[in-house]
Order: structure tokens, then sequence, then C-alpha cells
């Protein structure tokens, strides 16, 4: 079982499936995801792809193996503008250290080949 932080929640993030073994999220379009009109605001994308990379973390490790997390760097690009629909975000663990993760995350809406953001972090396990 994932915990996911609180700020999950005002996303309204779910979890819709999985993609090898990491959770793929799922964000629906609503007042508090807004940019401008009928956008998403960078911001709430970068917090998706955040939470999915953390959600792939910590689904590589045992409830009681489970380390804290801290985030050390967070770069997203963003690609394309997210439009005023559902939006799916996955992580995969590039590297898996004793301290140091590396994950990267990828953020689409209709096709997962045309993403709207993706985000490389670099994450210190504290044992």
């Amino acid at each position: 079982m994932i915990a996911l932080p609180p700020y999950a929640d005002l996303l309204g993030l779910r979890i819709d499936g999985a993609d090898d073994g990491a959770p793929v999220l799922l964000m629906p379009f609503h007042d508090d995801v807004i940019g401008r009109p009928g956008f998403l605001h960078g911001g709430a994308i970068g917090g998706l792809l955040e939470m999915a990379a953390i959600a792939a973390l910590q689904c590589a490790f045992s409830d009681g193996d489970r380390p804290r997390i801290k985030p050390i760097t967070v770069t997203v690009d963003y690609m394309r503008g997210g439009r005023d629909h559902d939006t799916r975000a996955v992580g995969a663990i590039t590297r898996l250290g004793n301290r140091i993760a590396n994950i990267e995350a990828t953020a689409w809406q209709d096709d997962r080949a045309r993403p709207i953001a993706v985000a490389r972090m670099n994450i210190l396990l504290v044992r």
C-alpha cells in the first residue's frame, strides 16, 4: 500500500492501474488545477509528476523497509499545454542506490506517446 503526501489529495489524484509495477496516477481536470482558462496549471502538472515518482519509489520497497524520501532536485520539461482533460502520470526508477534514487516521470492525456511533460528527480533515501 502506498501513502502519497497530502498534496495528492488537493490535486484529486487516484491510482488508475499499474505499469511495470509502478502505479499510474490519474488527475481529473477540476477547478483546483486550472491555470489559464481551459488549461492545467504548470504547478499541478509538476505536482502530479512528483507524486508519480514518489509512488513508483514507494512500490520498490516493502512497507517495513521503506525509507524517508527527500527530493534533491526536480527538473520538469513542459512539452505541450495540458488541456481540460484527465491527465495520467507514471514514474520509472532509472537508478536505485542505497542513498540516492533517480526517477523519471511522464505525464500524458489522450496519447501516452505524446507526453505533456516529463520530470527527472534525484531523491535522497533516509534509512
